[in-house]
């Protein structure tokens, strides 16, 4: 089968590898792995020896053809194994690498086995079966070697990889020659004459490569990695499936005629698709990830790939990634394998507003912790609560209680707290993961660390958001201060006017001036108003003890000179509150006139006044064009945001202001298209006596 050109080809090799192992033996240091090397270039240079002697002499020397190749494959796969061997750990973990090396000497020894049952003229019936299987164990092996390799140069420290990476670049060449020789052979073109002389060239061509390597650092330091694992047993299951499929079509070729031809083509394609599927499933890779962690590492966790994935997710800024919200939450989730959550952040009234959801459709909580102590619990312990826990009453939560329909929401799977200088700035809820999950105590400390993490990046956010609030608030300032300088020349206008008028009061030319004067004055005078509407500041200087039926009486009577719809339910009794009455009245005019603003003419304004427990209650009902949730949630009470064409957008903000100002809050529900509900809460006060506070 070999030629001449194919003699010289091997006489090449040997002559390349018998030199290269003196050369790497001459030197005075040796470690394990440079003499696994030295084993494998004296090999390859016999097994080269051994093929040019077979092809130019025949006879009985060709009997030791296969087993020197056998050997010679053996050796390089054992030079891998001796570099990764000191990254196993096999006391702690199984490792990949290692059952790779073990499924490769065990098709070594079968190998050598055919090989000698072959030369010793036993019988293996049938012929064609165990050639066949003898070629699949071939490209089993060359497989193996390749991901070997994959592993050699991924799990080696960044530092050194300067120095192997010539090794393993021959190698590849070694071991993807083989496969792809070995796999036409495989597939029924039989041993390809070219290809066989050619291999003898092709390897001698590695023989610089491997002593450049050699030469920069005997010495190799492997670090193992979780990621590498993970593709180790990608690549590791592809190689089988394509073994395994490689077989199918064989075993299906014997059967012959129409039918055989049929599911030699169907049977491969329909396999394909089946891998497709399990290889693009996120339950399957979460669970590949899992079991890895699980039997092949002492730690769970790669905390340097964790960490750059959470600071990757978080830090972008394009708008595809979505809002940091939803960064957070996904940066979180990413870690337990979830595939949703939510993050909910403080609502200023002691409980947690829902502020964004990530991929959590079935999510229906609105809002939680104003009750049940979730706060103080994880602002003072900053542990994780795992809801199923909660749901069986086990485990210590110290009688945190979470909504009925949080609990009945069997996707609901973890709250992690964000935790920021000792501050719980926010709650992550978490959706269970596809695959089956058991935590311990270094997923509960990840999970914290990336929370605070996570928490540091709101809290950046919050103070970006509070310095540009600032700014407009002194941008406003500047813009008042203009306002000011206007009216303080309408004063000194209409100051001369008054002492002028005092002199010419009987001329008639006079008085015509004056009038025009008097309505250029009005008309910039209502202008400056306009400019300046809702932008009282008032201080708190006159709180007492007053009806806020009263109150909210006076303002509704004054608004019901240009809006005759707008109507008003009393409370049974008196409603005593301690609040500035000037300041709240000014906030329900707003809230009133935003009514109006959002009402169709004549519609009906209801306003309401009641009283539950401690709590006076005030609702404004209009049926007019509503508010969207995410405008509600995300526009409404911030500064300087108006859907009005003239308006300044604090009014919404100011009120809520001065309702928290005296103890109370400031609700709001409402839908686009039906109406809106601003309900005002503040604290009783029992039998007030209307006396001035100081």
């Amino acid at each position: 089968m070999i030629s001449a050109v194919g003699m010289w080809s091997h006489v090449l090799a040997s002559v390349g590898f018998g030199g290269l192992a003196a050369l790497l033996l001459w030197r005075p240091q040796q470690t394990s792995g440079s003499l696994w090397l030295v084993l494998a270039c004296l090999i390859t240079a016999i097994w080269a020896g051994t093929v040019t002697l077979a092809g130019r002499f025949g006879g009985s020397i060709g009997a030791f053809v296969s087993p020197a190749e056998t050997l010679r494959s053996a050796a390089w796969i054992m030079v891998l194994v001796g570099l990764l061997s000191p990254t196993w750990r096999l006391r702690q973990r199984a490792n990949s690498s290692f059952v790779i090396a073990m499924a490769m000497a065990v098709l070594v020894v079968v190998q050598l086995g055919i090989d000698v049952a072959h030369e010793m003229g036993l019988a293996l019936p049938p012929h064609g079966l165990f050639a066949q299987f003898f070629l699949m164990s071939r490209l089993t092996v060359a497989i193996g070697g390749l991901v070997l390799i994959h592993n050699l140069f991924l799990n080696s420290a960044p530092a050194n990889r300067w120095s192997i990476q010539l090794l393993c670049i021959g190698l590849v060449g070694l071991f993807g020659y083989d496969l792809n020789m070995f796999t036409l052979a495989f597939l029924g073109a039989g041993q390809s004459v070219d290809l066989f002389n050619g291999r003898g060239l092709v390897d001698a061509m590695i023989v610089p490569l491997i002593l450049l390597s050699a030469r920069r650092n005997p010495l190799l330091k492997i670090q193992m990695s979780r990621q590498i694992a993970f593709q180790t047993l990608s690549l590791g299951l592809i190689g089988g499936y394509l073994i395994l499929m490689s077989v199918a079509a064989y075993g299906l070729g014997l059967v012959g005629g129409d039918w055989g031809r049929l599911f030699q083509v169907a049977v491969p394609f329909a396999m394909a698709i089946f891998a497709a599927v399990v290889l693009f499933s996120g339950r399957f890779r979460a669970s590949a990830r899992v079991w890895i962690n699980k039997n092949f590492f002492a730690y769970k966790y790669d905390y340097r790939e964790e960490w750059l994935r959470l600071i990757a997710t978080v830090s972008h800024t394009d708008a595809a990634f979505g809002s940091l919200a939803e960064r957070v939450v996904q940066s979180v989730c990413n870690i337990v394998e979830s595939s949703g959550g939510a993050l909910f952040v403080p609502d200023g009234d002691g409980g947690f507003g829902l502020a964004e959801r990530w991929n959590y459709r079935a999510l229906t909580v609105v809002s939680m912790g104003e009750q049940g102590g979730l706060t103080n619990f994880l602002g003072e312990r900053g542990r994780v609560i795992v809801v199923d826990e909660l749901r069986d009453g086990a485990g210590d939560y110290g009688g945190v209680e979470l909504p009925a329909e949080l609990l009945a929401d069997q996707s609901a799977w973890l709250i992690v707290p964000l935790l920021h200088l000792e501050t719980l700035a926010g709650l992550v809820l978490v959706q269970r993961s596809t695959a089956p999950r058991e935590f311990n105590w270094e997923d509960f400390d990840l999970l914290r660390t990336a929370g605070r993490q996570a928490a540091s990046y709101i809290a950046e956010a919050a103070s970006q958001s509070a310095l540009s609030e600032a700014q407009k608030f002194e941008e406003f300032n500047r813009r008042f201060a203009f306002i000011m300088h206007d009216i303080k020349n309408l004063v000194s206008q209409l100051s001369l006017v008054a002492r002028n008028a005092e002199r010419h009061a009987e001329s008639a030319e006079f008085r015509t001036d004056m009038v025009a004067t008097l309505r250029a004055s009005v008309g910039k005078m209502n202008d400056l108003l306009a400019r300046l509407a809702q932008h009282n500041s008032a201080r708190l200087d006159d709180v007492r003890v007053m009806d806020l039926g009263e109150i909210v009486a006076a303002a509704v009577a004054d608004k019901q000179v240009a809006y005759p719809a707008l109507g008003m339910k009393m409370a049974a009794g008196p409603l005593m509150v301690r609040v500035d009455a000037n300041r709240i009245e000014q906030m329900f005019q707003h809230l009133l006139q935003n009514a109006i603003d959002a009402s169709p003419a004549d519609v009906a304004i209801e306003v309401r006044c009641s009283a539950a427990v401690d709590r006076a209650r005030v609702d404004i009902v209009d049926h007019g064009t509503g508010m969207s949730p995410p405008f509600v949630r995300d526009e409404l009470f911030k500064p300087f945001r108006s859907t009005k064409a003239h308006g300044f957008g604090i009014g919404a903000y100011e009120s809520r202001e001065i309702v928290r100002s005296f103890g109370g809050r400031l609700d709001v529900a409402s839908r686009e298209g039906e109406g809106t509900t601003f309900s005002v809460i503040l604290p009783l006060v029992a039998g007030g006596s209307g006396e001035k506070q100081a």
